[in-house]
Protein backbone atom coordinates (compact mmCIF):
# COMPACT_ATOMS: atom_id res chain seq x y z
CA UNK A 1 0.00 0.00 0.00
CA UNK A 2 1.59 3.53 -1.45
CA UNK A 3 1.25 6.22 1.35
CA UNK A 4 0.67 9.96 1.01
CA UNK A 5 1.30 12.67 3.59
CA UNK A 6 -1.25 15.92 3.27
CA UNK A 7 0.71 18.50 5.22
CA UNK A 8 -0.57 21.81 7.44
CA UNK A 9 0.76 24.73 8.54
CA UNK A 10 -0.78 24.39 12.62
CA UNK A 11 -2.03 21.46 14.62
CA UNK A 12 -5.24 23.15 14.51
CA UNK A 13 -5.59 23.05 10.53
CA UNK A 14 -4.64 19.21 10.89
CA UNK A 15 -6.62 18.51 13.32
CA UNK A 16 -9.92 20.37 11.11
CA UNK A 17 -8.67 18.14 8.48
CA UNK A 18 -8.70 15.20 9.98
CA UNK A 19 -12.33 15.88 11.32
CA UNK A 20 -13.40 16.81 7.78
CA UNK A 21 -11.69 13.48 6.06
CA UNK A 22 -13.59 11.22 9.20
CA UNK A 23 -16.54 12.13 8.21
CA UNK A 24 -15.51 12.11 4.98
CA UNK A 25 -15.45 7.81 6.00
CA UNK A 26 -11.77 8.72 4.89
CA UNK A 27 -9.43 6.69 7.07
CA UNK A 28 -6.27 8.66 8.13
CA UNK A 29 -4.10 9.50 11.32
CA UNK A 30 -2.29 12.93 12.66
CA UNK A 31 0.65 13.05 13.45
CA UNK A 32 4.17 15.05 13.62
CA UNK A 33 5.87 15.56 10.18
CA UNK A 34 8.92 13.35 9.42
CA UNK A 35 11.79 15.83 10.24
CA UNK A 36 12.90 16.05 6.81
CA UNK A 37 9.14 17.80 6.24
CA UNK A 38 9.56 19.73 9.21
CA UNK A 39 12.62 21.13 7.30
CA UNK A 40 9.77 22.88 4.64
CA UNK A 41 8.00 24.21 7.74
CA UNK A 42 5.27 21.42 7.80
CA UNK A 43 4.60 21.04 11.36
CA UNK A 44 1.55 18.58 11.26
CA UNK A 45 0.42 15.87 8.63
CA UNK A 46 -2.07 13.83 8.08
CA UNK A 47 -1.20 10.27 7.04
CA UNK A 48 -3.50 8.05 4.46
CA UNK A 49 -4.16 5.91 1.79
CA UNK A 50 -2.40 7.16 -1.40
CA UNK A 51 -5.48 5.88 -3.54
CA UNK A 52 -7.92 8.11 -0.99
CA UNK A 53 -5.78 11.26 -1.47
CA UNK A 54 -7.56 12.86 -4.67
CA UNK A 55 -11.30 12.71 -2.83
CA UNK A 56 -9.04 14.20 0.66
CA UNK A 57 -8.26 16.79 -1.17
CA UNK A 58 -11.59 17.76 -2.74
CA UNK A 59 -12.59 17.07 0.51
CA UNK A 60 -10.35 19.84 2.62
CA UNK A 61 -11.23 22.33 -0.22
CA UNK A 62 -14.73 21.77 -0.22
CA UNK A 63 -14.68 22.84 3.62
CA UNK A 64 -11.90 25.44 3.29
CA UNK A 65 -9.53 23.79 5.00
CA UNK A 66 -6.06 24.88 4.23
CA UNK A 67 -3.49 22.40 3.42
CA UNK A 68 0.29 22.88 2.49
CA UNK A 69 1.67 20.15 0.71
CA UNK A 70 1.12 16.17 -0.27
CA UNK A 71 3.53 13.56 -0.57
CA UNK A 72 3.34 10.41 -1.18
CA UNK A 73 5.86 7.58 -0.05
CA UNK A 74 6.81 5.24 -2.99
CA UNK A 75 7.33 1.64 -2.51
CA UNK A 76 10.98 1.69 -2.38
CA UNK A 77 10.86 3.74 0.23
CA UNK A 78 11.23 7.36 -1.12
CA UNK A 79 9.14 10.46 -0.58
CA UNK A 80 8.68 12.82 -2.82
CA UNK A 81 5.90 16.24 -3.27
CA UNK A 82 2.70 15.38 -5.63
CA UNK A 83 1.24 18.23 -7.12
CA UNK A 84 -2.49 18.76 -5.11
Amino acid sequence: MMTGFITFRSVTFAQRGETVLRRGNIGCSLQRTPRWMEEQGCGYCLRLKLADAKEALRLLRQQQVDFRKVYRRKEDGSVEEMVP
